[in-house]
């Protein structure tokens, strides 16, 4: 396994991780909610900047690898998935929308991964659809996590609108991958 900086920070978004649940265990009095509402938005936008910067650190300084590509998707989808369920827990986001993202992470990351072992891999590679579903969801989830009004705007409603419109390119972006996939489906996986 290589170690360098873009490696590192993806491996500290994961350990970020159980800190950040932590914090919605702690009791009010050690930690008032709207304190623990904006450490939790704030640990989340750094996740998120770290994930933009280790893959720009990666690609600068030439260290990309197979393990980096491999970790950083993981790292993106335990910290998505675990603040959604956050976010289920304070009752801040659907069931539904929640299922359909958590969802989708899994089903794109496993038809990925089985491209790719049948080298079929560049037929599922990111697209825009993905792109825009990943930022759509990157901004709607430190909103719904602050849940206060910012500089007098709601970041309720427009944490709510977000995820709903990430829910929807969510949808979008895997009949997209699906589609592209089909072919290969089919002539590999043995189905008429």
């Amino acid at each position: 396994m290589p170690l360098n900086v873009p490696i590192v920070l993806t491996w500290l978004r994961i350990a970020v991780i159980p800190f950040f649940v932590a914090l919605f265990y702690l009791p009010y009095e050690w930690l008032p909610t709207t304190t623990r509402d904006t450490i939790a938005a704030l640990a989340f936008i750094l996740a998120a900047l770290t994930d933009w910067f280790d893959g720009w650190l990666a690609r600068r300084w030439n260290q990309t690898s197979s393990f980096g590509a491999f970790l950083d998707p993981v790292a993106d989808k335990l910290m998505v998935c675990t603040a959604l369920l956050v976010l289920l827990d304070l009752n801040r986001v659907d069931v539904l929308i929640a299922l359909v993202i958590i969802g989708r992470e899994i089903t794109i990351s496993a038809l990925r991964e089985w491209m790719a072992n049948i080298g079929a891999g560049r037929s599922v590679a990111v697209h825009w659809l993905g792109k825009f579903k990943t930022a759509a969801q990157m901004i709607a989830i430190p909103c719904l996590l602050y849940w206060q009004d910012l500089f007098g705007i709601s970041t309720q409603w427009v944490g709510l609108v977000l995820i709903i419109v990430a829910a929807i390119l969510t949808i979008w972006s895997m009949a997209y991958y699906l589609k592209r996939a089909w072919p290969a489906i089919r002539e590999r996986g043995g189905i008429n």
